[in-house]
């Protein structure tokens, strides 16, 4: 059994709002996700030091954090956690090299795993560290953020809705920020936010909060079909975010193509080179399911794929399917007894070409 990193019940009381809330998870990326005044931010800021609990207990890695029985309390700079907020807390007056420093040189020495080097590297921030933080955009503004975060050899990164004020461009490459810091460092996070396809995209595991109270907790998959979830989740918002790698550029059109898991996939043009990853937003509701190849058809992509999951929601269906990369698609209830579709089956993804976002923010690069 994998031990929790972190193993808390958090009673936190206000006027109007209560939030109380157990649970313990385990590293890699944990999603708390909930309405706006469920409680996450507050189950973040508890778990930081920077509020108060009014009972129960904090653990972190067997260490107690908190606890209302025995009245230990440590503070918010002795628990080594990395914090990112929705909107970066930067000095304006630094420039970006002495942002990133300043986080560094308060961590001692003994306790520095992260090199200032690696988290330059990390984020492509060499060609903007003279630059004053109020002359950078939302993007990277935020990609110092999490640098400077990093670079105190954080034990626990917390994000708390890192991507709200940013536009789809930018989400994306910041998404992919966030997936090299899982894969290259491994730091384990909390990520707070109130998006499925974020969540989708960076968790292993998901906690769902309501008006202050668990609704379930588990891995991604299972949790986001949970029926809890059926007035608080926008299904038809959902969007596959996905990592791609460009192959080929310039081609029919200008259109590139991109190899997404097992698949390639024709996309609009984009200014990344061959071998550059990119993040790419498809739209679940609109991929279109075939259970053959069509004989004459319009859109450029057409995808074997294997039905690994089916979910029957109120209004709608969600297959997981899989090309490499899990994809979910939405379809109706009635498309879903027509094809007859079964778990394990094989299944045609039929994809628009103008339906594949890439998410290029100007001048970013991988």
């Amino acid at each position: 059994m994998i031990s929790p990193i972190v193993d808390f019940h958090i009673v936190k009381k206000y006027p109007n709002f209560t939030l109380d809330c157990r649970a313990s998870f385990e590293s890699g990326v944990t999603a708390v996700f909930g309405a706006s005044g469920s409680g996450k931010s507050t189950l973040l800021n508890c778990i930081a030091g920077t509020v108060h609990p009014d009972e129960g207990h904090i653990n972190f890695r067997g260490r107690r954090f908190f606890s209302s029985a025995s009245g230990e309390q440590l503070p918010p700079d002795k628990r080594r956690f990395g914090y990112v907020f929705q909107h970066p807390a930067l000095f304006p007056h630094m420039n970006v090299k002495s942002n990133i420093m300043y986080g560094f040189k308060l961590t001692p020495e003994s306790q520095r795993k992260i090199r200032i080097e690696q988290v330059v590297d990390l984020f492509q921030l060499s060609d903007l560290m003279g630059r004053r933080t109020d002359n950078l955009s939302g993007g990277e503004r935020q990609r110092v953020a999490l640098a400077r975060a990093l670079a105190t050899s954080p034990d626990l990164l917390l994000l708390d809705e890192p991507l709200a004020s940013l536009d789809g461009a930018f989400r994306g490459v910041i998404i992919e920020y966030l997936k090299r810091v899982r894969r290259e460092l491994g730091t384990p996070m909390i990520y707070v936010s109130h998006s499925i396809s974020e969540v989708m995209a960076l968790a292993d595991r998901m906690l769902v909060l309501r008006n202050g109270r668990p609704v379930t907790y588990g891995n991604v998959s299972s949790a986001l079909v949970h029926p809890g979830l059926a007035d608080i989740a926008d299904y038809t918002t959902l969007e596959n975010l996905l990592e791609a790698e460009v192959m080929a550029v310039g081609g029919s059109g200008g259109l590139a193509e991109l190899r997404v898991g097992d698949a390639t996939l024709v996309a609009p043009k984009t200014h990344r080179e061959p071998g550059e990853k990119v993040m790419v937003s498809i739209r679940a509701g609109d991929i279109i399911l075939a259970g053959e190849i069509p004989a004459r058809i319009s859109a450029r992509n057409t995808i074997r794929s294997t039905i690994r999951e089916i979910h029957i929601l109120d209004s709608s269906v969600l297959i997981y399917a899989d090309i490499g990369v899990q994809v979910i698609v939405e379809i109706t209830q009635a498309s879903l007894t027509e094809l007859d579709l079964k778990v394990g089956e094989d299944i045609f993804l039929i994809i628009k070409t103008n339906s594949v976002v890439v998410l290029d923010a100007p001048g970013s690069s991988s």
